[in-house]
C-alpha cells in the first residue's frame, strides 16, 4: 500500500518541478532551439560551427526584441554556450547552466498574451504580472493598489497591447 502512495507523491513532484520551470528561460530555450534546428546534423558536435551557426542567428532581420536580447546576452560567451551545446545536452539544461555565470539570461521572458481575454481570465494573473504587462506596454498605473484597479486598468490599454519598442 505504501509503495503506491510513494510512487504517486513522486510523479506529483515531477509534475510539480516540470511545471515550475515551464516558463523560466523561455526566450532562451526557444533561442537555442532555433539555432539547433538551422544546424545540419553532423555540426551540432562542433563548437566552432555552433559559434558560428549563434553569430548567424543573431544576425538575422527578423528577430524580436527578446531574442535580440538573448543574443546581446550570449554573444560574449559563446564558448560557453556551445561546449554543453555540442555535448548535444537539451536547449533547457543548457540555458540553466550559462545563466549560472550570467544571471539576466533567464530573466528575459515572453510578453503574456492579453488579447481577447476576459476580465476573469485576466483576474487569475498575479499582480506582478499584471504590473508586467501595463509595463511592456509603456503605461504606468498610479494610484494602483488593489488587484482590480489593475486589471482594469490592463483593459483600458488594450489597445496598446500589439505595440513593439
Amino acid at each position: 500500500m505504501k509503495a503506491p502512495t510513494i510512487l504517486l507523491s513522486a510523479a506529483a513532484m515531477l509534475l510539480m518541478s516540470s511545471s515550475v520551470s515551464a516558463g523560466s528561460c523561455e526566450v532562451c530555450i526557444k533561442v537555442m532551439d532555433d539555432v539547433r534546428a538551422s544546424m545540419v546534423k553532423k555540426d551540432v558536435k562542433d563548437k566552432s560551427k555552433i559559434e558560428e551557426a549563434l553569430g548567424k542567428y543573431c544576425k538575422r532581420s527578423d528577430l524580436g526584441p527578446r531574442e535580440k536580447k538573448i543574443c546581446y546576452y550570449i554573444d560574449p560567451i559563446k564558448r560557453d554556450v556551445a561546449h554543453p551545446f555540442s555535448l548535444g545536452m537539451p536547449s533547457e539544461k543548457v540555458c540553466n547552466r550559462i545563466d549560472k555565470t550570467n544571471p539576466e539570461i533567464c530573466t528575459v521572458k515572453f510578453p503574456v498574451q492579453t488579447e481577447k481575454m476576459e476580465k476573469q481570465d485576466l483576474s487569475k494573473l498575479r499582480v506582478k504580472q499584471l504590473k508586467s504587462i501595463l509595463a511592456d506596454r509603456g503605461v504606468e498605473c498610479k494610484g494602483c493598489v488593489e488587484k482590480d484597479e489593475f486589471v482594469k486598468k490592463v483593459q483600458e490599454t488594450e489597445h496598446m497591447a500589439n505595440v513593439e519598442f
